[in-house]
């Protein structure tokens, strides 16, 4: 049975098991879900053809669980704000351990503590379900979707990672909250590819977060430069946001950023090294190859000398992907040193 006091125990339980912001939505569609389609139809999803099977079950909660009532929403914070600890920079959230498994341990433990002894059914969902996620986290109370389509919380900006207990109890559900981005355009101005055609519309396709871990082939050559050392992800457009100026840096533990080796050092690396090093982060779903393609762009524009002979070693991989970039990046590198350097080149 649903304690009348349930609203008060979920948060509380939410709060004792690390989560950072806590809401309740009622299975319905969210706001604006019918521009999913309009956004498909422009091609903005690049190839995550996932996000194009069956649109209509993804914009509406209770057609992907027809049992579904209430949906819990949890967010943890994975802002870092010390500097990188080595050359390349990784988006904040993919730092340290892998989030998917941080928070689905945590929504089991909110859902054994709550919804199962009080009788209910639950699903987690963490990312890989069809769900519009910012949206419905938007309806629970938990922030609203920014110019960036980010979701953004009044105390922790645009950085929160989201979690999902769908469930057939009926709970009392949060207000919805409105948007406060205003007339700021800080981060649709920061954008280094201009990735956003309109506020609170991204294309996918030129969006440095998706060319570096989504893309599946060669970064188009027009994008990289402008990758400048951005490894995996970018965090360009969220740490600009001023809704930054309470946002404290992640309490979870496993999201602490963890040491790397240098990126002449990574790429070198077989696909047994890269699997034992990233097993565990938001790395390893990259693979090898990718991963190799990122590091050789990356060296193509902050490099030195001294990173030539990795790239030239790694010109010679059986991977026509690692092999193009590698050389690419070896030829930028070359094209650098023998050419009066441009104002504010990192080549030494």
């Amino acid at each position: 049975m649903v304690p009348v006091n349930a609203a008060t125990i979920l948060r509380q339980t939410a709060d004792r098991l690390g989560f950072d912001t806590f809401g309740i939505a009622r299975a319905q569609v969210p706001a604006h879900a019918n521009q999913l389609d309009e956004w498909l139809a422009k091609s903005f999803h690049g190839e995550m053809d996932w996000l194009a099977r069956d649109p209509h079950t993804r914009a509406d909660p209770e057609k992907y669980d027809p049992a579904c009532r209430s949906i819990l929403v949890t967010g943890v914070s994975s802002r870092q704000s010390a500097p990188p600890l080595h050359r390349g920079r990784i988006a904040a959230y993919a730092q340290g351990a892998d989030y998917h498994d941080i928070l689905r341990e945590k929504l089991e433990g909110l859902a054994q503590a709550t919804i199962a002894p009080w009788g209910g059914n639950y699903r987690i969902c963490v990312d890989t379900s069809p769900l519009l996620e910012k949206p419905l986290a938007a309806l629970a109370g938990l922030g609203w979707q920014g110019k960036n389509t980010l979701l953004i919380h009044r105390e922790h900006g645009p950085w929160l990672l989201l979690g999902f207990l769908l469930t057939d109890l009926d709970l009392p559900a949060d207000r919805a909250d409105s948007d406060h981005c205003g007339t700021c355009t800080r981060c649709l101005d920061a954008c280094p590819t201009q990735a956003f055609p309109q506020p609170y519309v991204l294309d996918a396709r030129r969006c440095l977060a998706y060319l570096t871990i989504e893309h599946p082939g060669p970064i188009p050559e027009e994008f990289r430069p402008l990758m400048g050392d951005r490894l995996f992800g970018c965090d360009e457009c969220l740490e600009v946001c001023p809704w930054n100026r309470h946002a404290q840096d992640a309490r979870e533990i496993k999201l602490t950023p963890l040491v790397r080796p240098d990126l002449r050092e990574m790429l070198s690396w077989n696909d047994a090294r890269f699997r034992s090093e990233f097993r565990g982060t938001p790395i390893f779903r990259l693979k090898r190859d990718r991963w190799l393609r990122n590091i050789c762009v990356v060296l193509g524009n902050i490099g030195s000398r001294e990173d030539l002979p990795a790239l030239n070693k790694a010109a010679e991989d059986r991977n026509p992907l690692v092999e193009e970039h590698a050389r690419a990046g070896g030829c930028r590198i070359s094209a650098l040193l023998f050419s009066p350097p441009e104002e504010g080149s990192l080549i030494r």
